[in-house]
């Protein structure tokens, strides 16, 4: 199948690591990193995880979508903020049979999408794992033991079953241990609570993981927004969260300890972040539903003020 990855940054290069190694043959990673890009068609790329260090070549690379042709699966892995906006214009290489496969960060990645792409087109999950662009060429991933990736369709059919099983299959055989969900609400949720916690508190404190749970104002505020969150999500049909992360503190940071996340290196490159698609969807859900969310309201709050004066600070 003819698969692109749009936003071959860290966690888009890694995943096409993956599915290389389990056998998918006709990858094309689009991104903006020009010299990202001209070194993997050029060299390949190198890979490394937990089971060693890979060489991988046969990526075909592109900075601009039009160029590409219309592809079978098309994986979403821009930043949040900009989905809409890389949708349209990738209507080049999304046919009447394309399924668009979001894998993104945080909450309401697959709404976005749906704004662009028929519903019974659309797969959405991600990963669970960190994920670095270590160099041009080069990425690394530190995969979560169990399952680290997970995705379901928004209307199952033979088009999205289709694509579906074979990214599991590609994902397996590349060394995740990768599930297709009939309903893979649940896992999305854990996962952007996770991250809406350690992201968003690590990016606030410009601490590593382990040094905000080792410090009992940070993990608190990890704790607070894992407890607003789960709170949420049982008023939008999804319950039993609340159980689920308190045994979720221990395997994050043994996996993640010493590792600054996403959104902690977006603020080391004064990049924009993904605040909006975590604890400020958060705040926005917990608004509709009437569930308080006061942490989630004031870390969405700070972070929005650090982004936008990047060029004030000392």
């Amino acid at each position: 199948m003819k698969l692109a990855i749009i936003g071959a940054g860290a966690a888009g290069s890694v995943f096409a690591c993956y599915l290389k190694k389990g056998g998918a043959d006709d990858i094309t990673l689009v991104d903006l990193n020009q010299e990202h890009m001209e070194k993997v068609a050029a060299d390949g790329m190198d890979f490394s995880n937990p089971d060693g260090e890979f060489h991988l070549t046969g990526f075909k690379t592109a900075t601009r979508v039009d160029t590409i042709g219309v592809m079978d699966i098309v994986i979403l892995m821009v930043k949040s903020t900009v989905t809409e906006k890389v949708l349209a214009a990738d209507k080049a290489c999304i046919g009447p049979d394309t399924v668009v496969c979001t894998l993104q960060n945080g909450l309401g990645n697959e709404e976005n999408v749906r704004k662009v792409v028929p519903a019974n087109r659309i797969l959405y999950g991600c990963g669970n794992m960190g994920t670095e662009l270590t160099r041009p060429g080069a990425c690394l991933a530190r995969p979560f033991p169990g399952q680290n990736m997970f995705f379901g369709a928004l209307e199952r059919n033979a088009l999205t079953d289709r694509a579906g099983n074979y990214l599991e299959t590609c994902f397996k055989a590349g060394g995740l241990n990768p599930k297709y969900y009939d309903d893979v609400r649940p896992l999305v949720w854990k996962k952007a609570l996770s991250n809406s916690g350690y992201n968003t508190v690590c990016t606030v404190l410009r601490m590593k993981v382990k040094d905000v749970y080792d410090d009992p104002n940070g993990v608190k505020l990890v704790w607070d927004i894992w407890h607003e969150g789960s709170n949420v999500a049982e008023a939008m049909g999804i319950p039993g969260l609340w159980e689920v992360m308190q045994k979720e503190m221990e395997p994050t940071v043994r996996g993640l300890g010493y590792y600054y996340p996403s959104m902690t290196q977006d603020l080391q490159h004064k990049r924009q972040t993904e605040v909006d698609s975590l604890v400020g969807t958060l705040s926005r859900y917990g608004k509709q539903t009437g569930v308080p969310t006061p942490t989630c309201d004031v870390i969405t709050t700070i972070i929005k003020a650090i982004q936008a004066n990047y060029d004030k600070m000392f």
